[in-house]
């Protein structure tokens, strides 16, 4: 399993690979020392059973593991090597993280780079993956969250659709006649309401007509095409409000920053790539957020 790299999804292949049929008794294929039917096989097919399922799993962490001890034991000189897998939120990835990538790449490259994109929740364990970077509250007690920075959001609309419905000037006046690009969560399939601060008060807007979306890039995509007013990131439209494809509306009601975090699993060994990663994020994010505020 570690010589080809696997995942679960192809265990079956993995594993059958050079396996002979006489070896095979009936339809099930044992582990003689374990005496658990890891395999299924058919005449068409082979499946993982739940204890292969689990036995994969449990091994693919002891061999990730060894490799990240064996990456520790470096000497100062050597640079940092392997692959690290990295699952992030689609607008940080499009905005933020790509763009910086050819620095990381240019100091170290000897670091093999898996980004799994998307807004969806990650079970780091189970997937086998490294780190997530994720927005929101670091409510997930079963990961170290290192903060990345706090990101500031912005209101916006296209000219055309502004010119067709007019300009806004309170909260709520969204809820006469306009049109909302709403973002719906890809992990609870909720619409996140549009907030706004401005002193003590406090608003919410949610449930207007419009499109709802639940991946971060289309959302800020179906805005661009003109679809209704939404509310993002500064830094996912600071570059389309620079070049007035979109007009930033209601500056007066900024809700709080969104803080963003790393996450990683407690009871995986600190590799060297994770830790120089780590690092080097902390100060990208940083830097964007801070041009975007």
């Amino acid at each position: 399993m570690r010589g080809n790299g696997q995942s679960s999804a192809t265990f079956p292949a993995a594993a059958f690979n050079g396996y002979s049929h006489t070896r095979a008794t009936g339809r099930s294929v044992w582990i003689l020392l374990l005496r658990k039917a890891l395999l299924q096989r058919t005449t068409r097919r082979v499946t993982v059973t739940p204890e292969g399922a689990a036995y994969y799993e449990r091994t693919a962490r002891v061999l990730k593991e060894l490799e990240d001890i064996d990456s520790g034991f470096v000497s100062a000189h050597q640079r940092p090597r392997g692959r690290l897998r990295i699952d992030i939120g689609s607008s940080s990835a499009s905005c933020v993280l790509i763009p910086a990538l050819p620095d990381f790449i240019a100091r170290y490259p000897d670091i093999r780079l898996d980004l799994g994109v998307g807004d969806r929740q990650v079970n780091l364990v189970g997937e086998n993956v490294d780190c997530v970077v994720r927005g929101g509250s670091a409510d997930e007690l079963s990961l170290i969250a290192r903060q990345l920075g706090r990101a500031s959001w912005v209101t916006c609309a296209t000219p055309e659709y502004l010119k067709r419905h007019g300009k806004p000037t309170h909260p709520d006046q969204l809820k006469n006649g306009h049109r909302i690009v709403s973002y719906v969560s890809a992990r609870t399939g909720r619409v996140t309401p549009m907030r706004f601060h401005s002193g003590s008060e406090r608003i919410e807007v949610g449930g207007l007509p419009g499109i709802g979306v639940n991946e971060s890039s289309a959302h800020v995509a179906a805005g661009m095409a003109g679809l209704g007013i939404f509310q993002t990131f500064s830094f996912a439209v600071r570059d389309a409000i620079a070049r007035g494809a979109l007009l930033p509306i209601l500056s007066a009601w900024q809700p709080d920053p969104y803080p963003f975090f790393l996450m990683y699993p407690p009871d995986r060994h600190m590799s060297q790539r994770l830790r120089v990663f780590i690092a080097w994020a902390t100060e990208r994010f940083a830097n964007k957020f801070n041009l975007a505020t």
